[in-house]
């Protein structure tokens, strides 16, 4: 009894139980609906798009560097090549996205 009043205020009498859960099961509705699935939909969709790279493709790290896969290797690293020719080692998790669009832009 103690602990309804301190959560929930004091009872009123004729006051159905439901009415007063009601408004916190709607808070956890929304935050599931506009917060909790949009990400667990993009992450699931980035997992997908890191597991389909291949040689060839143009990526965008998340450090922000742009480059080309030159090679894809068993640990789960990739071996890029940035613009001048240089050759960097990174972990396929360090992908962001695809860059094809970014890397065909005139400097």
């Amino acid at each position: 009894m103690l602990q309804q009043f301190i959560l929930m205020g004091p009872a009123q009498p004729g006051q159905n139980p439901i009415m007063q859960i009601l408004p916190l099961v709607l808070i956890i509705v929304v935050f599931y609906f506009f917060m909790i699935r949009p990400q667990m939909k993009k992450a699931k969709d980035q997992k997908k798009y890191i597991e389909a790279l291949k040689k060839g493709d143009k990526i965008l790290t998340i450090g922000g560097i742009y480059g080309k896969i030159v090679e894809m290797r068993d640990d789960a690293t990739i071996i890029m090549e940035v613009e001048d020719g240089t050759k960097m080692k990174i972990s396929k998790n360090a992908v962001s996205q695809d860059a094809t669009a970014g890397l065909n832009q005139p400097s």
